[in-house]
């Protein structure tokens, strides 16, 4: 399943919609791709799983890119 995590890049700032950042991960749940990012310094916001037509939607666009 691929998933997209929103986040700021410092668990210390305020969450600030102009400033959140996205990425895509591999994983096989949630709880999969929390764990993979723990040791970052990521205030996550948001995780959501990509299916369908949100899936095709994301893929068309260049800044989609998986994260290892």
């Amino acid at each position: 399943m691929i998933f997209k995590v929103f986040y700021q890049d410092s668990k210390a700032e305020v969450p600030v919609r102009e400033c959140t950042n996205s990425l895509y991960m591999e994983a096989e749940s949630e709880r999969e791709v929390r764990l993979k990012l723990k040791d970052k310094p990521y205030n996550i916001e948001f995780v959501q799983k990509l299916e369908g037509a949100f899936l095709e939607y994301e893929q068309e666009h260049q800044s989609f890119e998986l994260e290892k």
